[in-house]
């Protein structure tokens, strides 16, 4: 299913309506997107599905996301598995780390948008 929820999130791009087209083909995120594919949709708002949202400030110095990036989105799926095979297919690089992963917290992966912003996919256990 992909990307499942969030809260907002407001950022800065090079070039918007590029950076928009790609979280909406990639993601399912961004205006006129619908997480619950059954419900209305309309162009400036995304519609997400309820769950659990991580809100942490960092330490300045964390080596958790890139040094020179103020912030690190992360985005709840379900369907890990075909999001990455599809983000490979369509040529988005994606790293994954066993150590990232604990059946306590989910499975994770990490992927840039074509700025360079760094993007966590994180998929919460099942219980």
């Amino acid at each position: 299913m992909g990307v499942t929820g969030i809260g907002g999130v407001f950022f800065r791009a090079q070039d918007p309506d590029a950076l928009n087209e790609w979280y909406r083909t990639h993601l399912h995120v961004g205006a006129g997107c619908n997480a619950d594919a059954t419900g209305p949709v309309d162009e400036w708002s995304w519609t997400a599905l309820g769950g659990p949202t991580v809100f942490a400030p960092f330490k300045a110095n964390t080596d958790y996301f890139p040094a020179d990036k103020q912030y690190m989105l992360n985005f709840r799926v379900e369907g890990i598995d075909a999001l990455l095979a599809s983000l490979k297919d369509a040529g988005v690089e994606v790293i994954t780390k066993p150590e990232w992963n604990d059946p306590q917290t989910g499975r994770f992966a990490r992927i840039h948008d074509p700025e360079g912003n760094p993007i966590e996919l994180w998929e919460p256990p099942t219980d």
